[in-house]
């Protein structure tokens, strides 16, 4: 792996210039990215060696292609670039659903003549974005998940491993199933909970007053951005639907129990499973 290109130069995919650096890579890394100036932030942070002038061709001419963008543009560069490159060239994404990119990737990768497709989710992030707010150590000690179709990949996995990450392998199902429970429910609960605030309360200082690290915690991921959950809530949508359901089943029960005993058992429950996180 001598040429990588990241198209996406975003949070996450500078990121993955700037933990490529540090892990010790030495090869070259051109990127890409839609919005000229988001490109040109992660040459001016050394988080790429040159700015693409065309994707296609950068994507011709490298080993790795790293798709760092929100998902629904993940789909559209898969089908762009697969019929481009050749054998021997590797794919691999870090998008937040898995089931369409591992459809698309058996359709479009991963036989004779073509490029393979590893498709990959770092959980990592922040409610903040753009490569300005870009770190080498983002993926410290944090999961990458994997959803293979095969064994491609290999030397890219050796890397993800240099950046500090845990890695495991789930079924895209399964994957899907996961993350809706892990991280997607949790944003749209946030965002849910910060939009109601933003009605009830407005620019309202009392509330600001009076909101301590709690109301802080709880609506940190109000500020991420719709570009990319967008993309997520469209291709995710029974896991997170149902994982929704089951919440408004869930406060309505504790709703109900409001001033009953029954409520301990709520708080043991969630005790339990804090303690074993």
């Amino acid at each position: 792996m001598q040429r990588v290109l990241i198209i996406g130069t975003g949070l996450i995919g500078a990121s993955v210039g700037l933990a490529l650096r540090a892990a010790g890579f030495q090869g070259d890394i051109a990127g890409w990215d839609r919005n000229p100036a988001e490109a040109e932030t992660a040459l001016r942070l050394q988080a790429v060696d040159a700015v693409a002038a065309e994707p296609v061709a950068a994507a011709k001419a490298s080993d790795v292609i790293v798709l760092a963008t929100p998902v629904l543009a993940i789909l559209e560069w898969m089908l762009r670039l697969g019929p481009e490159l050749r054998e021997g060239q590797l794919v691999t994404d870090v998008g937040s659903t898995k089931q369409q990119i591992c459809a698309c990737a058996v359709a479009n990768y991963n036989r004779p003549g073509r490029a393979e497709f590893l498709p990959g989710h770092p959980m990592a992030g922040k409610e903040t974005f753009g490569a300005a707010v870009a770190e080498a150590g983002l993926f410290q000690g944090a999961m990458w998940l994997f959803t293979p179709l095969g064994d491609a990949g290999g030397e890219w996995r050796s890397w993800v491993a240099k950046f500090g990450c845990r890695t495991l392998d789930l079924k895209p199902g399964r994957h899907d199933e996961l993350v809706a429970w892990a991280s997607h429910l949790p944003q749209f609960l946030a965002t849910a909970l910060t939009a109601a605030l933003e009605d009830e309360f407005g620019a309202s200082q009392d509330l600001r007053a009076v909101g301590g690290r709690a109301m802080r915690e709880m609506t940190r991921l109000g500020a991420s951005p719709y570009s990319m959950w967008r993309d997520i809530a469209e291709t995710n949508i029974k896991p997170i639907a149902a994982t929704l359901q089951a919440m408004e089943k869930r406060l309505a029960q504790v709703r109900k129990q409001l001033a009953k005993a029954s409520l301990r058992d709520e708080f043991d429950r969630a005790n339990r499973f804090r303690g074993r996180f």
